[in-house]
């Protein structure tokens, strides 16, 4: 989305919360021909018109820098996993869906351990990945900021499938829900540029594809069943 984009669409919502009033306001008044009675109505008019505008770029601004940090962290992001410690409701829906204030505790490699507070809004899908246990988050070590990735949290909590068909065994292993060798796994394929997707074939790619079978097998010894 680019910037002009993104600021129609703060000042969409700047008029909709109230920032309609200003424009009507100077309508008024020019349209009764400048009626000094209502000279009110021009200032109070341009005041709230021009603190719309103003509201609106600033919007545009923290969208800006939001998506800029999502890019930053989505290129050079440390893959980390953040253990859900707390779970608590804050009594607020936005669009008919709780806002729940989520406690986190952050690892991975290279970071230091640290615990964050998440306002998380829990729609139907994200509410299961939620109480799972689990998220995948990408951070930077530098500054701490990170951001959950939601599709690689839906595989380790298990309400994504995770599947892994090994042709030499002749058989198909299942990781659903198993944080641990899925976060190894995520990091290999990060590490390669292999994007986490509803299938993957990494049979054109050595290297990966021995790290990730070496994973699985090692997983699958524990479970004679065929479910790792």
């Amino acid at each position: 989305m680019d910037t002009f984009t993104r600021y129609l669409k703060a000042q969409g919502m700047v008029l909709l919360f109230g920032g309609l009033v200003g424009p009507i306001f100077l309508a008024v008044f020019f349209a009764t021909g400048s009626d000094p009675v209502l000279k009110w109505m021009f200032y109070a008019g341009l005041v709230t018109t021009a603190a719309g505008v103003l509201a609106a770029l600033a919007l545009t601004n923290h969208a800006e820098k939001s998506a800029a940090r999502d890019r930053y962290l989505q290129q050079h992001g440390v893959l980390g996993l953040a253990r859900v410690t707390s779970l608590t409701e804050t009594g607020v829906r936005i669009n008919d869906q709780p806002l729940v204030k989520v406690g986190l505790q952050v690892t991975g490699p290279g970071l230091t351990p640290f615990d964050v507070e998440e306002r998380i809004t829990a729609s139907v899908t994200r509410l299961p990945i939620i109480t799972a246990g689990h998220l995948v988050v990408l951070v930077d070590p530098a500054t701490r900021q990170y951001q959950i990735d939601w599709q690689r949290s839906g595989v380790v909590s298990g309400t994504l499938p995770a599947q892994f068909t090994i042709t030499e065994d002749n058989a198909t292993y299942d990781l659903s829900g198993q944080p641990e060798p899925l976060m190894e796994i995520m990091q290999i394929l990060r590490q390669h540029g292999i994007p986490l997707g509803a299938e993957i074939d990494v049979r054109a790619n050595p290297a990966v594809r021995e790290q990730v079978t070496d994973i699985v097998r090692r997983v699958a010894r524990g479970r004679p069943d065929g479910r790792c």
